[in-house]
């Protein structure tokens, strides 16, 4: 890199709020291409993921984490943890709320948790989804989130869809932003290897697809990730569910439902590897892995630390 040091801005953005609030969303609309798995059902993340947005004078580390909620199993216990821990290591927090909704109990968690940090990092407050939202009902919504987080630095209004608000929360971020050389390369968009991209667009597939609890009861392991060629991959993966009855759904009559996950995976893989993808989609069950610490160690469900 050719620039100045002494004035280049980086650092670890931390992306947090409620479960479907739209950090996912947030954050592959800044990076231009999609590395987040989104789904209009809540808790579609369930890792920290890195989004590295590299400008010319500034890099910004999105950490894009789980939403902070009442956990009832200990895999939502597990991505309470990675949000908290986040908390910690960020040097700006973007508190994204919903607009259009007043704060619920999981926002008033939120601002609680804010309250207990040991060195606070500036917050900024986004009102995401301002397109859902009256004009009349706006200040009431604000007003009342404000009350939540009066050390908030900056108050953007925002939708992450439409892209309103979108650039004025990267100026506010900037404003706060320590001056620091790049952590990465300027080419790099993120930690997770394709392969870790890949399962969470499987998972989405399935999120986008099943209905009720079934969805959420799913984990993907990719068992093989074969690049056959540069312009051809082979990929095996497992999607595992926690109840006998729960995979004839996922499977569906003759195999479609499966095969509409594979084929809205596939899709979304190729677009986000440049490749074309041969997918093969297995079902296995797991009897209550969401409450079983060695099944969330080896579906990859660890703390980093």
């Amino acid at each position: 890199m050719d620039q100045d040091l002494s004035t280049y801005k980086a650092g670890f953005v931390a992306l947090i709020g409620r479960p479907n609030v739209g950090k996912s969303t947030l954050l592959n609309a800044y990076l231009g291409q999609k590395i987040a798995a989104v789904s209009p059902k809540p808790q579609t993340t369930r890792r920290r993921q890195l989004g590295i947005l590299t400008l010319e004078n500034a890099q910004i580390i999105f950490m894009d984490t789980p939403g902070l909620h009442i956990p009832v199993h200990k895999l939502g216990e597990y991505m309470n943890r990675v949000a908290e821990e986040t908390l910690e290591d960020a040097d700006v927090l973007v508190w994204l709320v919903e607009a259009h909704r007043l704060p619920g109990e999981e926002d008033r968690l939120i601002a609680q948790r804010l309250r207990q940090l040991r060195h606070a990092p500036p917050l900024i407050l986004a009102l995401n989804k301002v397109d859902l939202v009256s004009g009349e009902d706006l200040p009431a919504q604000h007003a009342a989130y404000a009350e939540l987080a009066p050390q908030a630095v900056r108050t953007i209004l925002l939708s992450a869809t439409t892209g309103q608000g979108r650039d004025d929360l990267l100026q506010a971020i900037l404003e706060f932003l320590p001056v620091h050389p790049p952590y990465y390369e300027p080419d790099q968009i993120t930690d997770y290897y394709e392969r870790d991209i890949a399962a969470e667009l499987i998972r989405e597939a399935a999120l986008l697809h099943l209905r009720d609890e079934v969805p959420h009861a799913i984990a993907v392991r990719i068992d093989e990730y074969e690049e056959r060629d540069e312009n051809t991959a082979y990929i095996h993966a497992t999607l595992f569910v926690e109840k006998e009855s729960q995979k004839p759904i996922v499977i569906g009559k003759g195999g479609e439902m499966l095969k509409k996950i594979g084929t809205t995976a596939r899709m979304e893989i190729e677009a986000m590897s440049g490749r074309k993808i041969f997918l093969d989609l297995h079902v296995k069950v797991n009897k209550n892995w969401r409450n079983q610490p060695e099944a969330l160690r080896w579906l990859g469900y660890t703390l980093k630390r």
